[in-house]
């Protein structure tokens, strides 16, 4: 299914997102930066894009590792996952964390995550006395408990 997302380039050298496969989820995001960006380890630097997007409204853009990054220079987001709402106009920017012990560097286009556009839900939050019980219940917080 495509969804139409509308991208303004906020720099010439910008690169629009792309998808590697015809059935990735996730399109790759490119850095637009002017000059190599080094990242000692333990260090976070913003990456920036040169990209504003329009994401459609019930819809937001997930930022995630790409897997080849991560398991080459130990670069990934800083936060996991970055989460770009559908009401946000500034530049799309990746805050890449270097989990190594060697200093990485990040050149001008070079593919620093991937973005996944996706649905949510907007939950009401009732607050209540009871809650329905299951199997579960409070058991196996951080697990399932099972062995």
């Amino acid at each position: 299914m495509l969804q139409e997302v509308r991208i303004k380039k906020l720099n010439e050298k910008a690169m629009i997102p792309t998808y590697g496969s015809e059935f990735a989820a996730g399109a790759d995001l490119y850095a637009c930066i002017e000059k190599t960006a080094v990242i000692q380890p333990g260090e976070t630097v913003l990456i920036q894009t040169g990209l504003a997007m329009e994401i459609p409204v019930g819809y937001a853009g997930f930022i995630y590792a790409r897997s080849g990054l991560a398991s080459k220079k130990g670069l990934a987001p800083a936060n996991k996952v970055g989460v770009v709402d559908a009401d946000y106009r500034g530049e799309i920017m990746v805050a890449l964390h270097n989990h190594g012990i060697s200093a990485q560097e990040v050149e001008h286009g070079e593919r620093i995550a991937q973005m996944v556009i996706a649905p949510f839900l907007t939950a009401q939050f009732i607050e209540t006395e009871e809650l329905q019980d299951t199997v579960r219940g409070e058991g196996g917080f951080g697990s399932t408990g099972t062995k």
